[in-house]
């Protein structure tokens, strides 16, 4: 019988014979499954000389998948959330860890019940991802279960939380964007968008008014839409307050491109009423609204890897149950148009 030799091993898995030779002698360069794939085409062949440490240790055992709820309301509502949700999806799949999604309604009514898998021990632990109704986190707060959350409530602070806590920050970023605005000669801005919505809103909100005190600029009830907006009705509410304006503010300072897109229809659709233009920022870098993308001063929030983030919280704390909660900001970098006046 012919020899066997390091050649016929290389070729048979249509690779080099360097990486044969790398592999045999646990050389850096071969990923583990290849070095598995080499051991096992080397013993399917007869090779005489494979290492000791191939034949006698044993296989790692692959671990039990394991399986992760994804709590999320108004799932249809923009690519923003399904972007992040595909990349920790991908990064837990890496781990052997399926990501379950789990939808619960955006306002709570009676009766309302989490489903049965996640109160009997079914998940190994949870994601809030874009849920702001009072009750309903308050009842997914109370569960035993490992959790993170992306962004909250000002009722529910993070001292509340019984889990983890990523913010998108905004305090600062919004001071930076209301600070470039002001650098470009704007004096009387606007704020639009519900502050008590989510902990973001109140913070970008807070970031906007420091900024304006800073300088000694009036912040304008008449100029700010910051009370509670049905998210189901943010065009129809927004409209109904810029048609009220008797004077215009020179710059608006949106919450998000959500709310800035709003705005700019509006104000393509009225450019008769506008006594002179008006500047728009916004935040996130939301791809889908299209009329604002690449327009305006916005906030990108990288959405990939802040699903990437996500699911490597939820894995510390899957394996850490006892740790400290944490609070972690993720600082998004301001977007600026060339042409930005």
């Amino acid at each position: 019988m012919e020899k066997i030799t390091m050649k016929d091993i290389a070729d048979a898995l249509n690779i080099s014979r360097v990486t044969v030779s790398k592999a045999f002698n646990h050389q850096a360069g071969v990923s583990d499954s290849l070095r598995d794939l080499i051991f096992e085409k080397a013993k399917e062949l007869g090779y005489a000389k494979i290492p000791y440490q191939a034949i006698s240790q044993p296989q790692p055992v692959q671990s039990a998948h394991r399986t992760v709820s994804l709590i999320v309301s108004r799932p249809d509502s923009a690519f923003f959330w399904t972007s992040i949700i595909h990349r920790m999806a991908q990064e837990l799949s890496n781990y052997n860890i399926n990501l379950l999604y789990t939808y619960v309604p955006s306002t709570h009514t009676k009766p309302f019940n989490l489903p049965s898998i996640l109160l009997n021990n079914g998940v190994d632990g949870i994601v809030v991802l874009n849920v702001y109704d009072p009750e309903i986190l308050n009842i997914i707060n109370q569960l035993s279960l490992p959790k993170v959350f992306l962004d909250t409530i000002p009722s529910l602070p993070n001292r509340q939380l019984s889990g983890d806590l990523l913010l998108i920050e905004g305090y600062c970023t919004e001071a930076d964007i209301t600070e470039t605005l002001i650098r470009n000669g704007h004096k009387n801005i606007g704020f639009l968008g519900d502050i008590n919505y989510a902990q973001t809103n109140m913070e970008r909100y807070l970031g906007y008014c420091d900024c304006m005190e800073r300088h000694g600029l009036a912040i304008k009830p008449e100029h700010c839409l910051t009370g509670n907006i049905d998210i189901f009705s943010y065009g129809k509410e927004l409209n109904s307050f810029l048609d009220s304006l008797a004077n215009w503010p020179s710059a608006f300072v949106c919450v998000s491109d959500y709310v800035a897109h709003f705005v700019q229809l509006y104000l393509d659709e009225n450019a008769q009423r506008l006594p002179h233009p008006v500047i728009l920022t916004g935040f996130d870098n939301a791809v889908e609204y299209t009329n604002v993308t690449g327009r305006i001063i916005t906030a990108n929030v990288p959405t990939g890897l802040l699903g990437k983030r996500l699911a490597m919280q939820l894995l510390f704390r899957t394996e850490h149950p006892d740790a400290p909660y944490e609070l972690t900001f993720i600082n998004p970098p301001i977007v600026i148009p060339y042409d930005s006046p």
